[in-house]
């Protein structure tokens, strides 16, 4: 199998699958359906016949179950890679037998994976890493996913002696911009249970996540020529300043850490004549999620009697941890738990930092954890990936859907 993962995922690694936060269309690059296609005929040649692709490229398949009354299971990973920095003309090379040292991954470029920067390294010394030339990111987030995903589905068609029930396999578009889960069809889909495999290190198993919110902040200014400005011109870049030190600074992505909630600026452009702040809210306890959405609108109702009125919020919820609707089925954490442990994997429950599809797709009635990838430092041109963990990634799978046949 190991051999095997790793030939699919450099294979898919050449497919550009940048997504484009700035295309509303689905898919918002021609890359993910290119990519969604060459899928589809891979899964038709392992005998998946059902496989498909929809015009928004969702691909969906089944492998059939050789035994009755087994609950039906999906995983899921999605084609995108993060916008960040660029997928196009990956260079993946193969470490092997890691040393535990900075990894030079661009010599000419002067471009190094610092231990010192990324100290989980230690943990890899011995392993075989797939790492990148510096240049582009790897885009294991999500394509060892799917990887991991196609590979384990092909050991389960070429032993039918492991019992197992349905198998729904699917792979999403535009993860990465939020919308991956936006029109995915569930009730096609078909799974009672499903897992995405787009976690990061070996051992990750995740059914907590943010709760989360977006803003973006408005402020009208008043320019006036500076040398005949008192009393008459409003900064908007000053007012913006003053909105920013509202918000603790303890309270920032960079300062947080495990269950820690935050507000994180994000982005800021203006002038004095006008400005705009894009925020993002983010806390896996509920109602400490909406004490700060709370006290953003505070801040920007105190600041408009300061300055008449010339702040305007738009506050939108984007996703809720999926904690509330997997926890009536924790069982199907419990399940991937004890895999981990039979195939000699330590696990580790940790909560999401962020959102997955799985989150959004637990709220359309399809409850659905995370597991690892193995892949580390996403969305970035020192993303890595041990070769030993995508192999174990596989094994989990086919002993998940192994349990439910067991079960």
């Amino acid at each position: 199998m190991k051999n095997k993962v790793v030939e699919r995922f450099l294979k898919y690694v050449t497919f550009d699958t940048t997504a484009d936060p700035k295309n509303a269309n689905c898919p918002s690059s021609e890359g993910q359906r290119v990519f969604a296609n060459y899928l589809v005929e891979e899964l038709k040649s392992l005998g998946l016949e059902d496989a498909n692709v929809d015009k928004n490229s969702y691909v969906m398949a089944t492998l059939k179950g050789n035994t009755e009354g087994v609950d039906t299971i999906g995983f899921i990973s999605h084609l995108d890679t993060a916008p960040d920095i660029t997928g196009k003309n990956v260079k993946p090379r193969i470490i092997e037998n890691y040393d535990g040292k900075d990894i030079v991954l661009n010599r000419e470029l002067n471009i190094v994976t610092k231990v010192s920067d990324y100290p989980e390294l230690k943990g890899l010394v011995g392993e075989d890493l797939i790492v990148t030339d510096g240049t582009t990111l790897l885009g294991a987030d999500d394509k060892a996913g799917i990887a991991e995903i196609i590979t384990a589905i092909e050991y389960l068609v070429n032993n039918p002696e492991i019992k197992h029930g349905d198998i729904k396999v699917g792979f999403t578009p535009d993860e990465e911009v939020g919308r991956g889960a936006d029109l995915f069809d569930v009730q096609k889909f078909g799974a009672k249970y499903a897992y995405t495999i787009d976690g990061g290190i070996e051992g990750e198993l995740q059914y907590e996540n943010f709760n989360a919110a977006g803003a973006t902040i408005s402020i009208q200014g008043r320019n006036v020529h500076p040398g005949a400005s008192k009393n008459k011109m409003v900064n908007a870049l000053h007012i913006a300043a003053e909105i920013s030190e509202m918000f603790p600074a303890s309270e920032r992505p960079e300062t947080t850490e495990g269950y820690e909630g935050f507000y994180h600026l994000n982005d800021l452009n203006g002038n004095v004549e006008n400005a705009s702040m894009v925020y993002i809210i983010r806390d896996h306890d509920k109602e400490k999620f909406e004490a700060r959405k709370a006290h953003m609108q505070d801040v920007v109702n105190k600041l408009n009697e300061k300055y008449d009125g010339r702040i305007t919020l738009d506050l939108k919820d984007q996703y809720f941890n999926m904690k509330e609707k997997v926890e009536p089925v924790k069982f199907i954490v419990d399940i991937a738990e004890e895999a981990m442990n039979e195939v000699g994997i330590t696990p580790k429950i940790v909560p999401v930092r962020g959102g997955t599809d799985g989150a959004r797709l637990s709220f359309m009635g399809l409850p659905c954890p995370n597991i690892f990838t193995g892949g580390l430092n996403f969305h970035g041109k020192n993303e890595c990936i041990p070769v030993g963990s995508m192999e174990k990634s596989v094994n989990l799978i086919v002993k998940i859907a192994e349990k439910y046949a067991q079960k």
